[in-house]
Parts: C-alpha cells; sequence; structure tokens
C-alpha cells in the first residue's frame, strides 16, 4: 500500500491525529468503489494497530460514497465530494429507533428549519458538513423522513465532543444541537420523505459488510504480535495456525458481502454478515486464549488494547443487529 507507506512517513502520531498527511499521500481522495474502501481500511489498521484509525477514514469515506455520490446532485457533489461529512441519525436515549426520532424540518421560506438534537455523530468533531435525518412529514400517524446537508458552520448548529466512549482512538464522536437551523431547498438529500428506508437504514449494512475489513485488519496486526520470536512447539503452532485459518475464512466470507455493494446490491439482514460478526467473537475469544498462554510481553499492551477496541465494536446498535440474527432462526411464515 504505497498510500498508506506515505502517509505514514508524513503523520505525526496516528493515536492522537490520523488526519495529517493524508491529503498529501492521496487518502483523501474519493475511491472508486466499497471494495477499495475496505481493502485500505484493513491495511491501515493492519500498519497501525488502531482500529480507530480505520474508522476515521473509513467513515469518511463510505458516507461521502453512500451518501453524496449515491443520492446527491450534481451541485451537492460538486460541493461535498471529497470533504469530510458525518452522518447523524441517532439521537439521545433512543438510538436510530425510527418511531422514537424528533428532529424535524420545517418549511422555512425558499428552505427548511431544521430543530432537534442527534448523539454518537462519528466524525462530527473533524466534518465539514452533517448529513442530517429530520422527519419533514407524517401521514396517518407514519413518520416520513429526509435527508439534509448541514454546514458545520450553519447558525444554530453546535457540536459537543462525546468523551464518555473511549475505546476506539483515535475516533471522535459528537452531541450535534440543531437548534432552528436554516438551509436552502437545495440542501436536501435524495428524495424527499423516503431517507430512512432508502438511505439510513442500508447504510448500516453498507458500514457494517465494509467494517469486517477493519475487523480483518486488526485480526492481522495480531497474528503478527503471536508470530514466535524463535521456534516454537507444536502445540503452540497447532493454536497459531487454527487462528491463521480462521482469518482465511474471515476474509473469504467478507470479500463476498463488499463485493455486491460495487453493483448497488445491498443485502440487508445478510446472514453472511451475521455468521461474520458470531465467527469474529469466537476469533477474539480465541486470541484472548492464545494471548494468555503464548503472549510476548513486549506486545501485551497492544494485543489487549486491540482485543478490547474489537470487542467494542460487537456493542455498537447491538439490539438492531442481534434482532436480524433472531429472524434467521425464526419459523418461516407459509407462501
Amino acid at each position: 500500500m504505497d498510500a498508506v507507506d506515505a502517509w505514514l512517513a508524513r503523520c505525526p502520531d496516528p493515536a492522537v491525529d490520523p488526519i495529517p498527511g493524508m491529503a498529501d499521500s492521496g487518502l483523501l481522495a474519493p475511491c472508486g468503489s466499497y471494495r477499495e474502501i475496505a481493502r485500505i481500511k484493513a491495511a491501515l489498521v493492519e500498519r497501525t494497530g488502531l482500529l480507530g484509525v480505520g474508522g476515521v477514514w473509513g467513515g469518511r469515506q463510505m458516507v461521502g460514497r453512500w451518501f453524496i455520490e449515491g443520492f446527491g446532485t450534481a451541485a451537492q457533489k460538486a460541493a461535498w465530494l471529497g470533504r469530510t461529512a458525518a452522518v447523524s441519525i441517532s439521537e439521545p436515549g433512543v438510538g436510530a429507533h425510527p418511531k422514537l426520532l424528533t428532529t424535524r424540518a420545517e418549511p422555512s421560506g425558499a428552505g427548511w428549519r431544521i430543530s432537534g438534537e442527534k448523539a454518537w455523530t462519528s466524525n462530527g468533531p473533524i466534518a465539514d458538513v452533517l448529513i442530517v435525518l429530520a422527519i419533514t412529514s407524517e401521514d396517518a400517524g407514519r413518520k416520513r423522513y429526509s435527508m439534509f446537508l448541514v454546514p458545520t458552520g450553519t447558525p444554530g448548529l453546535t457540536l459537543k465532543d462525546m468523551p464518555g466512549f473511549h475505546a476506539l482512538r483515535p475516533s471522535r464522536h459528537c452531541h450535534v444541537t440543531l437548534d432552528g437551523c436554516v438551509v436552502p431547498a437545495g440542501a436536501m438529500l435524495g428524495p424527499p420523505g423516503r431517507a430512512y428506508d432508502h438511505m439510513a437504514l442500508p447504510f448500516r449494512d453498507v458500514e457494517d459488510a465494509v467494517g469486517t475489513f477493519g475487523t480483518l485488519g486488526a485480526f492481522r496486526f495480531l497474528l503478527k504480535q503471536f508470530r514466535p520470536e524463535g521456534e516454537a512447539d507444536n502445540e503452540r503452532a497447532l493454536w497459531l495456525g487454527g487462528l491463521v485459518a480462521l482469518t482465511a475464512v474471515f476474509e473469504a466470507a467478507a470479500e463476498s458481502i463488499v463485493a455486491p455493494l460495487d453493483q448497488g446490491i445491498v443485502d440487508l439482514g445478510s446472514a453472511t454478515l451475521v455468521g461474520l460478526r458470531l465467527l469474529a467473537a469466537e476469533i477474539v475469544r480465541l486470541m484472548r486464549g492464545h494471548a494468555a498462554q503464548y503472549g510476548r510481553a513486549d506486545t501485551v499492551a497492544s494485543v489487549t488494547a486491540m482485543l478490547d477496541d474489537i470487542e467494542a465494536t460487537f456493542n455498537v446498535a447491538r439490539g438492531p443487529r442481534l434482532a436480524r440474527q433472531a429472524r434467521l432462526g425464526a419459523p418461516r411464515r407459509p407462501g
């Protein structure tokens, strides 16, 4: 990865701020495919030992590709492609549940006035523009949502770091307050009233699919930490060989769920994606056991931090993910 090498030579400290050096290394230019995003994300994590670095870079790329490239007008693409966009869907205390979200956008002159609060906006503190999900109408009690491009300098927009989540450094998240933020009509992204089902909901699966490559990069990093400095006895070699084999299976399955994205196919509730999450949890369990028995003193801190970060990702959107897993085992309805 020449771009990754060039970035590492320029970035003073990726654990503090991974952005310096990325532009000069070509890493901030929009990628041409989801597969390219996935593979570079894996390389960044493998080379740095920081799952959060892959999240900062990959989140920037995926939001741009899915929302702006996928749904933007020519003017919106010209204005925002290649810049840092962050998506604001979840709200304090309710997550992303569509029945419980309350942020609203109401017509105001030739544009819209947006009011509400958002939480856990990844990359929000470094964003140039937020992509905000807001209610624009209700039909028989059902909320209809639209997406809006809200530049971070918009009057009434306040961002506040959410420091309580200490895993996945140096990734940053923020709380967003929209106090009557006025945006022009041209700020609406995609079709009106259809943003939740057509944009927000599928994006979770896009994130999860590409996110498997962040986990893959983490496993590759850990396997390097487990390599013995000298000769290994047969039991240790067998244990490490099993981890290598399981990582190979994980990689093949991860490739199979990312490839369809570049053909415009998003498999909502993919059984393979659910299986990958379960396989990742088992690999982490085995790696903890290997580290406890054979871990080198010089790698204990980096191995423990990486395993903790991987497990932290298992708790992101845990409820919806478990619901999808349960649906795979539910009785099939006749017909």
